[in-house]
C-alpha cells in the first residue's frame, strides 16, 4: 500500500465496509425507489406523467455526467473528503426533492442528488479497493455488492409502501437519517495518513490538470445516451426527433472523446484500460450483469402487478426472498472465491442466471405467488456469484494510481448496462406485444372452426346472465380480452428469452479472464 498516493488511515476495516455499503444502498436505491410514485409525484405537482418521468431520467444522467470525474476529484481533494461531501449533499438535496413544491424545484433537487450519488458510487469502491489487501477483497466487496444488487430489488417495495402508507415526499425523507448516520460514521473510521495530505499538497503546487475537453465530451456522452435510453421508448425512438437530436450528440461525443483521450499524457478516462483482456471483459461483463439485474428488477413487479393482479407491495414481497438469498450467497461466495478462480464463478453464475431467465419463459395465467418466489431465489444465486468475482477480477492487475479509474469505469459499466438493459426490454415487450396481438387476431375470424367453437362456449357460458345478445357481446369482449392478454405473456417470454442470451453472452467472456484467486494480481495485461 505504500506506493498509494492517497492512502487512508482505517480503525475498522469492517465497519467502515459497512458505512460505505449503507451508503451505497442509498444511493442505489434512489435509482428505483421513486418508478412506483411517478404517478404520485405527477398528481401532486399537477404536472403529466411523461414530465413527471423526468424526476427518474434527471437522476440518471446526472449520475452519468459526474461519474467521468470522480477519479480525478478523488485524486485532488482526497477520497476521504470526496466521499463525505457527496454523502453531504445527497442527504441535503434528499430531503430537499421532499419538501419540493412544484416540478422544476424537484428537477433541480434530483439533480443535485444524482450528481452527489455518481460521485459517491465509485469513490467507494475505490476506498474498499485499498481498504483491503487483495487477497481479501472480495470479502468487503461482499457486502458491498449486497447493496448494489439487493437495493433495486427493495425499491419498488419501499417506495410502494411508503407512497401508499405516508406520501410520496417519504421516499426521498428516509435518505435523512440514514445519510446523517453514514457521514457520522465515516467522519470518525476513516482518516487520511500525513503523508497522503503532504503528497496531494505537492500535487497541487505543481499544478493537477483537469481534463476539460475530454470531461465535456465523455460526460456528454453519457448524459445523452442516459436520455435516449430513459425516453426513447415513450418518445417512439427513432421517430423523434428529440431522440434523433441526443443520439446524434451521444455518437458525436463518443467518436470525438477517443482519440482525444488516448492522445493526453493524463487522461480524465483512460481508454486504455478498456484496450486490456482482463479489464476490457470485466467492463462488458459488468455492462450485461446491469443489464440483467435492472431488466428483471422492472419487468418481474411490472408483470405481477399488470397481469396477476398484485398489489406494489406484494409484487416487491415475491422479489424480496431472492434478496435474502443473494444476501447469504454474497458471504458464501466470498469465502470460495479464495479457492476458485474467478472466470469460474462467473461463468457459473451466469449459466445458473440464464437458466433462471429461460425458466421465466414458461409463465402463464395460472402460476401462482410461490412460483415467481423461486424464480428471483435462482436469480439471487447466480447474481452475486458474477457480481462479486467481477468486482474483484477489474482490480487484477490495476496499479495502485488507476484505481479511482477502475471503480469509476466499472460503476460506468453497471449504470449504463442497467439503463441498456431496461431501454432493450421496454423495446422487445412493445415490439413483440404488437406482433404477437396482429398474429392471434388473424386466427380470430369466423372462418376458423376453433374460434367459432370458444365464441359459442364462452356465449352459452354468459347467457345464463341475460340475453343472448348481451351474452354474444359479452363473449367477443372476453375473447378480445383474452387476445390481448395472451400476446401480453407472450411479449414477456420474448423479454426473458433475450435476458437469458445476454446471460449466456458472459460465458465464454469470463473465460478471457486470467485465473487469479481471491482478486489478488497476476500481473500483465
Amino acid at each position: 500500500m505504500s506506493s498509494e498516493p492517497q492512502a487512508l488511515q482505517v480503525s475498522n476495516p469492517w465497519l467502515v465496509t459497512v458505512a460505505i455499503s449503507i451508503a451505497t444502498f442509498m444511493e442505489v436505491l434512489d435509482s428505483t425507489i421513486v418508478n412506483v410514485s411517478l404517478r404520485y409525484i405527477a398528481g401532486g405537482l399537477a404536472v403529466g406523467p411523461d414530465e413527471a418521468s423526468w424526476v427518474v431520467t434527471s437522476y440518471l444522467v446526472a449520475n452519468a455526467i459526474v461519474l467521468c470525474a470522480s477519479s480525478w476529484i478523488s485524486q485532488a481533494i482526497g477520497r476521504r473528503l470526496f466521499f463525505l461531501t457527496c454523502v453531504a449533499i445527497f442527504t441535503v438535496s434528499s430531503i430537499l426533492s421532499g419538501l419540493s413544491w412544484s416540478l422544476n424545484s424537484l428537477l433541480f433537487f434530483r439533480i443535485v442528488q444524482g450528481l452527489a450519488g455518481g460521485g459517491m458510487t465509485p469513490v467507494a469502491l475505490s476506498i474498499l479497493a485499498v481498504t483491503f489487501p487483495p487477497e481479501k477483497r472480495a470479502q468487503g466487496f461482499a457486502l458491498y455488492g449486497v447493496a448494489v444488487v439487493v437495493a433495486p430489488v427493495v425499491g419498488p417495495t419501499l417506495g410502494g409502501w411508503l407512497t401508499d402508507s405516508l406520501s410520496w415526499h417519504w421516499c426521498f425523507f428516509i435518505n435523512g437519517p440514514v445519510g446523517i448516520l453514514c457521514f457520522v460514521l465515516i467522519w470518525v473510521l476513516l482518516k487520511e495518513t500525513p503523508e497522503a495530505v503532504r503528497q496531494r499538497a505537492e500535487h497541487w503546487r505543481k499544478g493537477i490538470g483537469f481534463d476539460w475537453i475530454g470531461f465535456i465530451l465523455v460526460a456528454g456522452f453519457l448524459a445523452c445516451l442516459q436520455v435516449c435510453l430513459a425516453e426513447g421508448q415513450r418518445k417512439a425512438w427513432f421517430a423523434s426527433d428529440f431522440i434523433r437530436v441526443f443520439a446524434t450528440l451521444s455518437a458525436a461525443c463518443l467518436v470525438l472523446s477517443i482519440p482525444w483521450e488516448l492522445s493526453r499524457e493524463k487522461p480524465l478516462i483512460d481508454m486504455r484500460m478498456l484496450g486490456t483482456r482482463q479489464f476490457g471483459s470485466c467492463f462488458v461483463i459488468m455492462l450485461a450483469t446491469g443489464g440483467v439485474l435492472m431488466a428483471t428488477t422492472q419487468f418481474m413487479p411490472q408483470l405481477l402487478q399488470d397481469y396477476y393482479g398484485y398489489t406494489a407491495m406484494l409484487a416487491g414481497l415475491a422479489l424480496s426472498p431472492g434478496g435474502l438469498v443473494t444476501a447469504v450467497m454474497m458471504a458464501v461466495i466470498a469465502r470460495i472465491s479464495r479457492y476458485v478462480p474467478g472466470k469460474y464463478l462467473i461463468a457459473g453464475g451466469a449459466l445458473i442466471v440464464a437458466g433462471a431467465m429461460y425458466n421465466l419463459t414458461k409463465i402463464y395465467g395460472g402460476l401462482d405467488f410461490d412460483w415467481f418466489v423461486w424464480q428471483r431465489v435462482y436469480l439471487g444465486v447466480g447474481l452475486p456469484m458474477i457480481f462479486l468475482a467481477i468486482t474483484s477480477a477489474s482490480y487484477d492487475g490495476i496499479p495502485p494510481e488507476k484505481t479511482d479509474q477502475a471503480s469509476a469505469m466499472i460503476n460506468v459499466a453497471r449504470n449504463t448496462g442497467g439503463s441498456i438493459g431496461v431501454a432493450i426490454a421496454q423495446n422487445v415487450l412493445a415490439d413483440r406485444q404488437q406482433f404477437h396481438q396482429s398474429r392471434l387476431v388473424e386466427n380470430a375470424v369466423p372462418s376458423n372452426p376453433q374460434y367459432q367453437e370458444a365464441l359459442r362456449q364462452v356465449t352459452e357460458y354468459f347467457s345464463h346472465a341475460g340475453s343472448i345478445a348481451e351474452a354474444k357481446a359479452q363473449a367477443f369482449a372476453w375473447i378480445a380480452k383474452e387476445v390481448q392478454l395472451q400476446a401480453a405473456f407472450l411479449s414477456y417470454i420474448d423479454v426473458f428469452f433475450v435476458l437469458a442470451l445476454m446471460s449466456l453472452a458472459m460465458v465464454p467472456l469470463a473465460f478471457l479472464l486470467r485465473s487469479s484467486v481471491g482478486g489478488s494480481p497476476a500481473g500483465g495485461r
